[in-house]
């Protein structure tokens, strides 16, 4: 069972031995302390909790220090694992050491917000056409349904204009392409959701 939580860094270029090119995002890992395991008969579930990003005590209640062992941890989270066991005990330390290079990951994290969008950006809506008397169509939603469609009202579940983003999003399948215990970071392919400094979960 592999899992940390981090801050996403920036994107870089990665090339591989085999002069493969890779679209990588960094993400600085932070180290973490196992708090919690939960277990089917006292918690109803199987899940490790962790606590990671220590900070000062001033900023975190004493509940959440005793938990804790006496650290201030500034974020906790639980990972539930696939097949139903936790192979880690409480108070065991975690690092970006968990992974190798090659490793298949999941990543969630809130994606970046963009506010109040139309549908050609928010769905991939193509718009209206620009001949045939239409003038200022380009960007519309066109017809959302009418009487025929739903009894005179607007079907729940209708794809039209609205805040878009800010939302959790999990990529899956992305692979661990370097490790640097050194300075806690890990190299993983493709893009992250969220901006630099979204908290990421990374999910072996």
């Amino acid at each position: 069972m592999k899992f940390l939580l981090g801050t996403k860094q920036h994107m870089t270029t990665v090339f591989t031995e085999e002069g493969r090119a890779y679209a990588a995002t960094i993400i600085v890992a932070m180290p973490a302390m196992v708090t919690q395991v939960k277990t089917k008969e006292k918690d109803g579930y199987v899940a490790a909790q962790i606590g990671a990003g220590e900070t000062k005590e001033t900023k975190v209640n004493q509940a959440q220090i005793g938990h804790a062992k006496g650290k201030a941890f500034r974020h906790f989270a639980e990972f539930r694992p696939r097949d139903g066991a936790v192979d880690v005990e409480a108070g065991v330390t975690l690092d970006v050491s968990v992974f190798v290079p090659g490793d298949p990951v999941s990543v969630t994290a809130i994606s970046k917000g963009k506010g109040f969008q139309g549908v050609v950006k928010r769905h991939g809506f193509h718009g209206g056409s620009r001949t045939h008397g239409q003038k200022h169509s380009e960007r519309e939603p066109g017809s959302i349904g009418g009487g025929g469609r739903a009894g005179g009202r607007v079907a729940k579940g209708m794809r039209m204009a609205g805040r878009m983003g800010g939302e959790q999003v999990t990529v899956r399948n992305l692979k661990v392409l370097q490790v640097h215990p050194e300075t806690n970071e890990i190299v993983l392919s493709g893009a992250v959701p969220g901006r630099r400094g979204t908290l990421v979960e990374i999910r072996g």
